[in-house]
């Protein structure tokens, strides 16, 4: 009876945050350890399926390096990172879109599918979803991209049909040239040109870390206002930093919300969306 009466007031709990994003977009930028784990994967999967069954529009836009990483090297093609990007030459593009548009992609799909959700995997060069660019110019980089414009109206047309849009992070230019594009940024990209109500970023780490040592240091809620301060301490640094600026684009954008939680929590998506206290760091105005 217990617990029955603590799941009864855990659904109370929900409640109000049902009520208010009932009908809303929320962007969910899929990757890390709750895609490579088995049983997270699963959670990650039931929680955006009763998202869509609560009347919220969950959009999710995933990444996949290590899945790249290891087609790469059975391909015998070896990798070079530069400022945390994968340097895409020719044959990486190739092997990139692949893994991404195809395998990955579908696997996210089919997860949806078996949780009992309807969804509907794409890249970037469907219906001319993400136009692209080159991020270097310099050509050092290779076919990194990055966002020139979202044409939202694919993903309203999947939305309004009921499905579930799950995006590879692949765009395209006008000479249908493709584009390796770092997924958090496109997932800002489409929160922001789907006016969504709120951006969240899987990760493997807690939130931002006031100290990098200690998990109790936690910063629940950080104001756009605060980040040049917390860059200039070192708070904000490394594979946080882009992350970060990734929200704060998104913020400025016109997105509600912008949430950074750790995808190692079992329904952290949940946790964050449906409960007072949520989890992780949350980037406001």
């Amino acid at each position: 009876m217990k617990s029955a009466l603590e799941k009864a007031e855990i659904l109370v709990e929900a409640l109000p945050y049902i009520k208010q994003f009932s009908g809303k977009r929320v962007v969910i930028k899929y990757g890390g350890a709750a895609m490579t784990d088995e049983c997270l994967k699963q959670k990650v999967m039931q929680d955006i399926v009763l998202m869509k069954y609560v009347g919220m529009h969950p959009i999710v836009v995933h990444g996949g390096g290590p899945e790249i990483n290891a087609m790469l090297k059975r391909l015998d093609i070896e990798s070079h990172f530069v400022n945390g990007l994968r340097v895409t030459d020719a044959d990486t593009m190739e092997v990139v879109e692949m893994v991404l548009g195809g395998k990955v992609n579908k696997a996210i799909v089919s997860g949806l599918n078996a949780s009992g959700g309807k969804a509907l995997g794409m890249s970037g060069k469907d219906g001319g979803l993400i136009e692209a660019d080159f991020a270097d110019t310099s050509g050092a980089m290779g076919f990194v991209g990055e966002v020139k414009n979202i044409n939202p109206q694919i993903l309203e047309t999947v939305i309004e049909n009921g499905y579930i849009p799950v995006i590879a992070p692949i765009g395209v230019d006008s000479q249908q040239q493709s584009y390796n594009i770092n997924a958090d940024l496109v997932a800002a990209a489409i929160a922001v040109a789907m006016k969504a109500d709120k951006l969240v970023l899987l990760t493997d780490v807690p939130g931002l870390l006031m100290d990098a040592t200690d998990t109790d240091s936690l910063i629940s809620v950080l104001k756009v206002g605060e980040v040049q301060s917390y860059v200039q301490q070192g708070v904000i640094a490394g594979g946080m930093l882009p992350k970060v600026q990734c929200c704060v684009e998104a913020v400025q954008g016109g997105v509600g919300r912008t949430h950074i939680i750790d995808g190692r929590v079992p329904h952290a998506i949940l946790l964050e969306i449906f409960t007072k206290e949520g989890v992780g760091t949350m980037v406001t105005w």
